[in-house]
This record gives structure tokens, C-alpha cells and sequence, in this order.
């Protein structure tokens, strides 16, 4: 064996001893432990001692990652197991439970995992009602997946069997991916710590996605959010996905399941809104700053579909270049965040500290699209003694640089 694949058999080892009774004690005590807030070394030691040097590492640091993981996972991450790498991977529940709701909504009752990590997509996909077949070329992956479908008592509908989705799609016939009516694909988009921008180097790779929504139309792809929007094949869906105002996943949507051209999708406070285009709806129009400011949400930006906010909002862009909307209201909407404009002026430190000193202003957050600066260094320059607070924001207005000073609270 070659060193990784000595390491990744050590790692397999280390899953199945973790997944016996004597591993539940190891995982159970390591738990208790740490939120005892036992420190790491003293932690450990006293592990070993309790439960044998082979256990006492391998639970330590799972339940490190469950104690991670808690928070996305909730009640499910004390019986799951994780890798570091493969919790860093691992998609939100509620959103794969959504995935997996809208992929079988058409009366597939088996789904391919193509590349199932630590299986919590199979996992989504088996409570939704399907039969799964997750493949993976790691063993580590193939361990950890079955390993957690057995822990939530799912293994009688999924099988857990190694494989390369390069070879599986080539072979794809009649709408079908290895026996399987539909799939899931989720490519490693990570190499050596680097994020992968360019997808023919993802793996797998970038004829591999465009084949598999071609062969099996009853299909989702999650993408990198920065993909160009031409790389998008005719007949596909592309969404977008935000949870809190922070984009968290791109898909692609196969032809079978696809309902729209592109697909702005927020999640904040546990409503999901949903914005769609048939075609593209082109640039919103340009026009001077108004009363009010308003951040188009970056699921929104990364779809392309400014304009229909715009046009819901009677908005209009601040700069042809800039995705920053003004007018004349507040905007109750999922689709922005909105800032009331107390002073415009061309960008000049010397100035804009002077006027917030006069406006009583000590604490700044310093919001900019469209320029080189760096938020932290301004807003650390603008700190002052005054006790209120302000949104600065600086970008560009009709192409000069500009700030607009917001919500002042004196």
C-alpha cells in the first residue's frame, strides 16, 4: 500500500472500533469530558486510562467534531461520525432535506449518491423516502456513511458500495445511473487546502457534471457559487442558496427537475423565499441615491436577478457596475437588507471623519462594494469618542467614489 492508503486504512480501522459498544463507551466518556471542559492533554490522558490507547484517540477526536457539529446537526451529531475534512464538506440537514424533498417530488424512488463523504446526503434522501446507492472511490467515506445510516436506522435502504462516478455516468443509459432513476453529485471542489476555481479541475470533473445532467435528467449537481452562469448547460436549472444572508450552496437542477431558468433561494429565520426568471431580465436602470439603500442579498446578486428586486422595489441601481439599490422607501422584502441614507459625499477620510464627529458618531460598520479598501482599517480609522453609531458605506456613484453615510443614531 501506498502511505495514504496505509492511512486511510488505519482511519477505517479506528471507524469500526468507534461503531461497537466498546466504542460507544470510548465516544459517550470523550463527550463528558469535553464539556466538562477538561483540557485536551489532561482529557486524553485520563481517556486512555479509561478505555485503552487504540480507543481513547480515535473517540477524542470524534467527539471533537460532534461538539462542532451540534449546532448545523443538532440531536443527530451525537450519533453521527465525522471527519474534520468531511464535517467541513457536509451541507446544512435542512437543506438537504430540501434537496432530496424536490429531487423525488416527480415519483423517483431511487437515487444515486455519487461521492457520499460522510453520507449526509444519503442520509436526507433515504428519510425522504428513497432507496439510496452511495458510492464513493474512499474508503473512509464508504466507513463513515455506513456507519451513520446504521446509527439513525436507515442501512436497510441504503447500500454502501465503492465507486468512480467518472466510470458510473460514462456508463449511464435510458435515464438511469447504476440501476438508479435519479442522482446526487456534489464534486470535490478542494485540493491540498486550495479551493479549486476552475471546474474541469474539480474531481470529478467538469465533462463529468455536464454528462451526468445530459444522461440522467432526474438529477442535482451542487457547484461552486462563483460559476460562470455560461458554463450553465441549456435545459438546467441554476440556484442559488443563502441561509442568514451568507450564500451557502449553488445546484444545478437536471432537466427532469428543472422549473425555471435561474433561482434566487433565502433562508432567514427559517422562512425560505424563493425568486425566479424564465429568461434573462438583463441590467436594472441606473439613478441618483434616494432616501433609502438596500443590499440585494448575495444569492440574489449571484443569479443574476437584481433587476426583478429592482423593479419590485421601484429601486434603482447606484452605479451601472455596482449591485447596491436606492429609492425612495423602506423595503420590507427577503430579497435585500435596507439602510436609510443620512449624508452622501465624495470619498475623503479627512472629511467624512470630521462629519461624523459632528454627527456624534464613535462606531462605525463599514460596508463597501466597489472599492479597494479594507472595512477593519476604515472602520478602526473612523472609531471616535462620540457614543453613536452609523453603516458607512463606500462604493461607487455614477463611477466616483462615494460614501453614504447611513442610520445614524445619535
Amino acid at each position: 500500500m501506498h502511505p495514504s492508503e496505509d492511512q486511510a486504512a488505519d482511519t477505517v480501522r479506528q471507524l469500526r472500533a468507534l461503531a461497537t459498544s466498546e466504542g460507544a463507551v470510548a465516544l459517550a466518556r470523550a463527550a463528558e469530558l469535553l464539556d466538562a471542559g477538561s483540557d485536551p492533554v489532561a482529557g486524553l490522558t485520563r481517556l486512555r486510562a479509561e478505555v485503552g490507547t487504540d480507543l481513547a484517540g480515535p473517540a477524542w477526536g470524534i467527539a471533537r467534531q460532534r461538539r462542532k457539529a451540534r449546532s448545523t446537526f443538532g440531536a443527530d451529531a451525537d450519533r453521527l461520525l465525522f471527519t474534520a475534512d468531511t464535517l467541513e464538506q457536509a451541507g446544512r440537514p435542512e437543506l438537504a432535506a430540501r434537496r432530496a424533498a424536490r429531487l423525488l417530488a416527480g415519483g423517483a424512488d431511487s437515487v444515486a449518491d455519487l461521492g457520499c463523504a460522510a453520507g449526509t446526503d444519503t442520509i436526507a434522501l433515504a428519510r425522504a423516502g428513497a432507496r439510496v446507492l452511495a458510492v464513493d472511490v474512499d474508503p473512509v467515506a464508504r466507513a463513515l456513511t455506513a456507519a451513520n445510516v446504521a446509527a439513525l436506522d436507515l442501512a436497510d435502504d441504503v447500500w454502501v458500495l465503492p465507486g468512480d462516478a467518472v466510470e458510473l455516468v460514462a456508463a449511464a443509459r435510458g435515464g438511469e445511473i447504476a440501476g438508479c432513476a435519479a442522482a446526487v453529485l456534489d464534486p470535490a471542489r478542494r485540493a491540498d487546502g486550495r479551493r479549486l476555481l476552475d471546474p474541469d479541475t474539480w474531481s470529478p470533473p467538469w465533462a463529468t457534471v455536464v454528462a451526468l445532467l445530459e444522461k440522467v435528467p432526474t438529477s442535482v449537481v451542487k457547484v461552486a457559487p462563483g460559476l460562470d452562469h455560461d458554463r450553465v448547460p441549456a435545459g438546467v436549472e441554476a440556484e442559488w442558496v443563502s441561509v442568514g444572508g451568507s450564500i451557502v450552496e449553488a445546484l444545478l437542477w437536471g432537466p427532469a427537475v428543472a422549473t425555471t431558468w435561474r433561482r434566487a433561494t433565502t433562508v432567514r429565520d427559517g422562512v425560505v423565499s424563493e425568486l425566479t426568471a424564465d429568461a434573462d431580465p438583463g441590467r436594472a436602470a441606473a439613478g441618483p441615491v434616494r432616501g433609502w439603500l438596500h443590499e440585494p442579498d448575495p444569492a440574489v446578486i449571484r443569479s443574476g436577478l437584481v433587476a426583478l428586486v429592482a423593479e419590485e422595489l421601484e429601486a434603482t441601481l447606484v452605479d451601472p457596475t455596482i449591485a447596491y439599490l436606492t429609492s425612495d422607501q423602506a423595503a420590507d422584502s427577503p430579497w435585500v437588507t435596507s439602510y436609510r441614507v443620512d449624508e452622501v459625499l465624495p470619498f475623503n477620510l479627512k472629511k467624512l471623519k470630521a462629519l461624523l464627529r459632528t454627527r456624534g458618531v464613535g462606531r462605525v460598520v463599514v460596508k463597501k462594494r466597489g472599492s479597494p479598501i479594507e472595512p477593519e482599517t476604515l472602520s478602526r480609522q473612523l472609531r471616535g469618542a462620540g457614543s453613536g453609531t452609523a453603516t458607512v458605506v463606500v462604493t461607487r456613484v455614477a463611477g466616483a467614489p462615494t460614501v453614504l453615510v447611513c442610520d445614524v443614531v445619535a
